[in-house]
Parts: structure tokens; sequence; C-alpha cells
């Protein structure tokens, strides 16, 4: 049985960070597509870091240059590291993982960590 637990949220002031973990059990994270997503209420969800087989990488541009995506093969962990962080990025943020390489349909999804950004 997959599960996906996230931690790490809170609320912080504009400006702040968090770090946002995933840890996987019944799933091995090595060599897998995996992502970020946010919702916030009223929007719809959106996508906001992968990280790919091959370890590359892509941002949704409004994180660009403040959030960073990566994980640790040994402790089969996702992580999200969030630095200055704004008002507009206050939302549920879920981990999602998907297959090897560049197979990035998310089967599998944890069930979200709220971070509240307040100006």
């Amino acid at each position: 049985q997959v599960q996906l637990l996230e931690s790490g949220g809170g609320s912080v002031q504009t400006g702040g960070s968090l770090r946002l973990s995933c840890a996987a059990s019944g799933y091995d994270v090595v060599w897998k597509c995996m992502a970020w997503f946010r919702q916030s209420p009223g929007k719809e969800r959106e996508r906001v870091a992968t990280i790919n087989g091959y370890a590359s990488t892509s941002l949704l541009e409004s994180v660009k240059g403040r959030f960073t995506i990566s994980r640790d093969n040994a402790k089969n962990t996702l992580y999200l590291q969030m630095s200055n962080l704004k008002p507009e990025d206050t939302a549920t943020y879920y981990c999602a993982a998907g297959g090897r390489w560049d197979d990035c349909l998310y089967g599998y999804w944890g069930q979200g960590t709220q971070v509240t950004v307040s100006s």
C-alpha cells in the first residue's frame, strides 16, 4: 500500500521560508517522477514543481527563484524548499507520485499540508 505523508506546512509571514517533506512508504522514489501541487479555495489545483526520474526539475513560473524541489533517495523523501514566501503562495500543498523516468502520470497523492503566508 502506497502512502505519501506530507509535513512541514505552517503559518509564516511574507518573506519567510518553509520546507515541505513528503515521506513515501510502499513506493520507491528512486528514478520516479514526482511533483508538488497546490490548491487554494476557489482556485484550480496547479502544479508547482516536478522532478522526473532523471532528476530534471521544472517549476511554476511564479515560484522560480524561490522554490526548489529535491529528493533524498536514502530517506525515500521528496522535498519542497520554499523561500521568500508571498501571500499568494497560501494553499494546501500536495505531494504526487508517478512512474519511472518521464512517466509523470500521478497515481498516488498525499493528504496535503497547509501553508499560510500572512502579509
